[in-house]
């Protein structure tokens, strides 16, 4: 849906404007509101401006955090019934919204431990840099509560490959990346997650341009998610997510199988 057509739209821009209304009423400015809902000035700007559909996740948090039962919901209800939903969330509020409802996810990191598995202190360590300390903390929390969908009943089935140098990175202190790995270790134990490692020696592979995520909902629709410097995104079109999946099974087939990636997990975490 183009965000001109979002923009005419009067559903969508009543919702920005009762929005907006209660932001100014409550003397919040955008950047406070989007810190106290775990989202960014500029999500709450596209739906003041009308220029994205709210998802239901926001239009719950807005009654929830504006004491407002139902108000934003209600709207959101009446949003969906005309058809004008089809906005997908961008960046990575939209992205937490999905991999809370994921059945299915396929991990690549090169570069770190991946947030979902991230102990608290390393988690830290990762997101300091250039930070204020009650925005990492902030940035913490909110990794750590994203992480609730691995002890929820019917966890999602995750396969994530990891390169080698992730563990080798000096992220923290020893102590942190003994943790780290301990951590690391008990959940590739899980019947539910599968961990593989790309080995340090491997050259050249499909995994070199960089992290990304794929996400299967319980309808079977399918997801990419990316995470930039500057940006994030999550991509929908059937043609690219399936690029990815081609991807990710050439970067598997670089990896080393699950048992020997849980043993050499093991033999970092034991090493003096």
């Amino acid at each position: 849906m183009a965000n001109g057509a979002l923009t005419r739209d009067p559903l969508i821009r009543a919702f920005g404007a009762v929005l907006r209304g209660h932001r100014e009423a409550a003397k919040l400015s955008r950047p406070a509101l989007a810190q106290a809902l775990g989202c960014t000035p500029q999500w709450i700007e596209k739906l003041e401006t009308a220029l994205r559909a709210p998802s239901e996740a926001t239009s719950e948090d807005l009654d929830t955090y504006f004491k407002t039962p139902e108000t934003f919901h209600r709207m959101w209800l009446e949003i969906r019934r005309a058809g004008k939903h089809a906005a997908l969330p961008p960046g990575f509020p939209g992205f937490v919204e999905l991999e809370a409802k994921a059945t299915m996810m396929y991990i690549f990191e090169p570069m770190v431990v991946t947030g979902l598995f991230q102990t608290p202190e390393y988690a830290f360590e990762v997101l300091k840099a250039g930070r204020k300390l009650e925005v990492i903390e902030g940035l913490v929390a909110t990794r750590l509560e994203r992480q609730k969908i691995l002890r929820r009943e019917k966890p999602p089935e995750i396969v994530l490959v990891l390169d080698e140098w992730a563990l080798r990175r000096p992220i923290g202190n020893l102590e942190t990346r003994k943790e780290q790995i301990r951590h690391l270790v008990e959940l590739a134990e899980q019947p539910n997650i599968n961990v593989q490692l790309v080995p340090s020696q491997t050259g050249t592979y499909a995994g070199l341009p960089g992290a990304f995520i794929l996400l299967r909902l319980e309808d079977g629709t399918d997801y990419v998610y990316l995470e930039g410097h500057v940006e994030d995104q999550v991509i929908d079109r059937p043609d690219k997510v399936r690029a990815f999946e081609v991807r990710f099974n050439l970067i598997r087939s670089a990896a080393m199988s699950a048992d020997d990636s849980l043993a050499l997990l093991r033999e970092v975490w034991e090493t003096p």
